[in-house]
């Protein structure tokens, strides 16, 4: 029985949402889309290969690396091509690394590119960026005719940084055309002033490895642990016509020093666009807080604003938000977990929408074109947690080679049927008040199942 223990507890650091990759203290894994298709970039346009809207692929770049890749759009929908970059957990970064996204016509304009970089917060951690081709916009002729289109990724890394390959999620996702025009001035009138802090008691709610198994929040607040080197991801869904204001506090600890930046937060929308990002933290050990600027109402217009926060804020559905700790932290204060707490504020009541000339897919808040965990499309699936989510099969998560490994490793047949037995029945009480057709993330087919009714986005009740 001792075993047996052992054994669960070794799937526990396994389980979706843990995250926890074996090596370095501050090493984590990132939780990649499961069943995402490996392609390779090319290193011209004539050599590039067709990306498919809705899939999802994985690739590596190098420093200074430039890929190539090609999509095939109508004349009438808008198309979002996203790129995650994932360093190496622990290894070395500069300020200006970055990450940059691309998508060109034939004759090589710019439709539009976006970049995100380290900034001062000089620690290897995920980050991403997207580019994209809007219909009906006459500024740029060349990017209104179907046809092929080039995506292009590009890595900037000083010399000084760790040469190590990047990996890569890349996304495509489209956002149909609209039945008749509408306005196309932003909202320059919204309020600008944060609601009043949150005073209800943090209810606990762990954070996912990526934005693929990223924890749904809704209004509240909420309390997690992070160790030094680990992002957590979340999401946040916001109808059209509201408004989300988050923030986060990085609790106080024992001990002395001054650890800059120490804390990360990044707030992207539903096609993982980056939107807008937190305030460096300096932590002492004293409790520190950040919080991403006050942003617009969600609506369709803000795409025609001149900032890139308003212009982020043009579609309803999920927005993620990413919280990183530095790994210095725990060289200074010590290697253990910290405590965390968030606050999450969407205000204004939903309105309608746009007149969308078909599926609105992930913009939407209904629940049907939310992706994520589960990724074949089954009923409320929660299948690929933390790793490199390659959704093998096993226990939620837990690989074949891994239940494979413990048996190698001496335990026998009785005990591994305890530790499965243990498994489930400790998944069966993380999902207590999660029903079929729960929340899912970004990428892989539709699951069937439906929006989860009123109470089930909070924690689970036996949390």
């Amino acid at each position: 029985m001792v075993l047996a223990g052992a054994a669960a507890l070794c799937v526990v650091a396994v389980l979706p949402g843990q995250a926890w990759a074996a090596g370095a203290p501050g090493s984590y894994a990132y939780a990649f889309q499961p069943g995402a298709e490996r392609v390779s970039g090319a290193g011209t346009t004539s050599e590039a290969k067709g990306l498919e809207s809705g899939a999802t692929y994985r690739d590596a770049i190098k420093p200074g690396g430039k890929l190539f890749y090609r999509v095939d759009l109508d004349a009438k929908t808008n198309a979002y091509v996203s790129a995650v970059a994932v360093p190496v957990p622990g290894t070395k970064v500069a300020f200006g690394d970055k990450i940059e996204v691309s998508l060109q016509s034939r004759d090589g304009t710019d439709c539009s590119s976006d970049s995100e970089s380290f900034g001062s917060g000089e620690f290897a951690r995920p980050i991403a960026a997207y580019a994209f081709r809007e219909s009906g916009k006459a500024d740029y002729a060349s990017c209104q005719d179907a046809g092929s289109y080039y995506v292009v990724i590009e890595r900037t890394s000083d010399e000084a940084s760790d040469p190590a390959p990047w990996e890569l999620e890349i996304r495509d996702v489209l956002e149909p055309g609209l039945r008749k025009a509408g306005p196309t001035e932003a909202p320059t009138n919204w309020p600008s002033a944060s609601p009043e802090p949150l005073t209800d008691n943090p209810a606990p709610r762990a954070g996912g490895a990526g934005f693929y198994d990223a924890a749904e929040l809704r209004k509240g607040q909420w309390s997690a642990k992070i160790k030094p080197g680990e992002s957590l991801f979340y999401r946040v869904p916001v109808d059209w016509g509201q408004q989300v204001f988050t923030s986060v506090d990085l609790g106080s600890s024992d001990g002395s020093g001054f650890v800059g930046s120490a804390l990360s937060m990044a707030l992207y929308n539903p096609a993982l666009g980056l939107v807008d990002s937190g305030n460096s933290v300096l932590y002492d050990g004293k409790q520190k807080t950040t919080s991403i600027p006050p942003l617009p109402p969600v609506a369709y217009e803000n795409r025609f604003d001149f900032s890139d926060a308003q212009r982020g804020m043009r579609f309803a559905g999920s927005y993620y938000l990413r919280i990183s700790l530095s790994p210095k932290v725990g060289e200074v204060f010590g290697e253990k977990a910290y405590g965390l707490t968030l606050q999450v504020n969407v205000s204004g009541s939903p309105k309608g929408g746009p007149a969308y000339a078909g599926d609105p897919g992930i913009f939407d808040v209904s629940g049907h074109g939310l992706l994520g965990p589960g990724g074949a499309g089954g009923a409320g699936g929660t299948g690929g947690g933390a790793g490199d989510g390659t959704g093998g099969g096993g226990v939620d998560g837990v690989s074949d080679d891994t239940l494979r490994l413990v048996a190698v490793s001496g335990i026998g047949a009785g005990t591994v049927l305890v530790l499965g037995l243990g498994a489930w029945t400790l998944l069966a009480r993380r999902r207590g008040g999660r029903g079929a057709g729960g929340p899912q993330g970004p990428g892989g087919p539709r699951g069937s199942g439906g929006p989860q009714g009123p109470g089930q986005y909070g924690p689970p009740s036996a949390w």
